[in-house]
């Protein structure tokens, strides 16, 4: 069972090919994600990783690791508080804020930051249902 306040910790980090990857299956072949004299000429002045392609390190965690398999995602809202790089050491870190045992559900709110500087690029919050687990 999870609990008020549980906290998990995931360390990843995307390849250009992990972001190449996500364009073909998203569709999304925005050059800022996949053309370096493309995004030299933007503010970020070099490829970013999708948001979406970040955020999806929520649903991993959450699906397979914590609270793991059998999690139904209801909800996520997420705000894009600052680019992310390809081959960059981030770190997603949740934490359980509200627990509502007679449906099931939790709300844990999740973040993405810069493993090195620990600036947030992900801020949110996530409604899960686990029947077994929560």
């Amino acid at each position: 069972m999870i609990e008020l306040e549980d906290s998990y910790t995931y360390e990843f980090q995307f390849s250009q090919q992990d972001v190449n990857r996500f364009a073909d299956v998203s569709g999304d072949h925005n050059p800022i994600h996949l053309d370096e004299e493309f995004a030299s000429h933007t503010i970020f002045k070099k490829p970013i990783i999708h948001g979406f392609l970040s955020g999806s390190i929520f649903s991993k965690v959450f699906g397979t690791l914590f609270p793991g398999q059998g999690t139904i995602y209801k909800k996520q809202d997420m705000e894009f508080k600052r680019p992310m790089y390809v081959d960059v050491a981030y770190e997603a870190l949740f934490r359980v804020t509200h627990i509502d045992r007679e449906k099931h559900e939790a709300v844990v709110e999740t973040i993405i930051r810069d493993k090195q500087r620990k600036k947030v690029t992900i801020q949110g919050e996530a409604i899960l249902v686990h029947h077994k687990k929560i």
